[in-house]
């Protein structure tokens, strides 16, 4: 019989919860209030209650559960230390020995982009390929790296942040890397934003942009779908950026599929047509046909990735071979 799976993405609002089965489905999901008072201290007591409670209501006893998945904002090595986690109030500790004793789970930890982008594997967009390189753009850019179905973790977790691919070397504004010229700058939200104010501080075009009191992605692409001309150069350079470093990804990694994700690609078409424009010049020649598609499961990825990490840590695991 199928075990239940404890599928944990941990934001920095709020923790989605879900539950699954072996199998993908998803049974039951909930979210609790991330409380980051004290360092973040009460965050995982919070959510150990919050299972253990869920547990006891539907009288699920813990040898029906295979394990417990965490997504964390932050990097995580492959021993389950977490590498700072600034949006939790987090420093370095071993998030998952930690967890492990305050439920007495199996538990496995990753970073929440790549374990969006299993998520993204196992259910969704990505669902059939065994390579898949997933970039979410949001406030900020992240990114995950899946190989033979499992995640590149790297050193001290730090594999797949493709956020902070150098695309421009004029740039005299640091990222939040503390690096300069980062693609995270010019094809995040905020981004996408500070190219259109640098445009319309440059040039006297006119634009529907200069009557928002705070200038939106959605704006941008918005104004540009009504062929205003800033809001169209601010996009074409969205896509020059986004479109280098994701060619240069794709040329390292060599994908067979490239998803899209965040809350910028709910600008769909926008962002793909604009990124399809370049990422091919910046491709080797044999991976110019790896496509892009944009991301199924929304803000239910992490979760997905989550549960999908502890059967992957889970022996025995084989990858699953439905390969398109």
């Amino acid at each position: 019989m199928d075990k239940y799976i404890w599928g944990i993405d941990v934001g920095g609002t709020a923790v989605k919860i879900g539950l699954f089965s072996e199998t993908g489905r998803e049974i039951a999901n909930f979210e609790i209030d991330t409380r980051k008072e004290d360092s973040g201290k009460n965050i995982l007591p919070d959510i150990a209650k919050a299972v253990k409670e869920y547990m006891s209501r539907e009288g699920i006893s813990e040898t029906e559960v295979l394990g417990i998945g965490l997504a964390i904002p932050g990097p995580v090595d492959a021993a389950g230390t977490i590498h700072k986690a600034v949006n939790l109030g987090w420093g370095v500790f071993n998030v998952e020995e930690t967890m492990r004793d305050l439920t007495g789970l199996p538990v496995f930890a990753g970073n929440d982009a790549n374990l969006a982008a299993l998520g993204e594997m196992w259910q969704g967009a990505a669902r059939g390929y065994l390579n898949a390189v997933m970039i979410t753009l949001g406030t900020g850019i992240g990114g995950g790296v899946i190989s033979e179905g499992s995640i590149i973790c790297g050193h001290k977790g730090g594999a797949g942040e493709l956020g902070h691919i150098h695309v421009e070397d004029n740039e005299e504004e640091m990222c939040t890397c503390g690096n300069y010229g980062c693609v995270e700058q010019y094809a995040s939200a905020t981004g996408l934003v500070r190219l259109a104010r640098r445009i319309l501080k440059e040039k006297d075009t006119a634009s529907k942009l200069r009557s928002c009191v705070e200038i939106t992605a959605k704006d941008i692409f918005d104004a540009a779908k009504e062929g205003d001309g800033p809001a169209l150069e601010a996009v074409d350079l969205f896509g020059k950026y986004l479109g280098k470093a994701v060619g240069t990804a794709i040329t390292i990694l060599a994908p067979d599929v490239v998803v899209i994700g965040g809350g910028v690609s709910k600008a769909g078409s926008a962002v793909t047509d604009a990124l399809e424009r370049y990422y091919r010049d910046h491709t080797f020649h044999v991976c110019k046909d790896v496509p892009l598609v944009l991301a199924q499961l929304d803000n239910r990825a992490g979760m997905y990735g989550a549960a999908r990490l502890v059967i992957n840590k889970t022996p025995p695991f084989e990858p699953e071979r439905e390969v398109r």
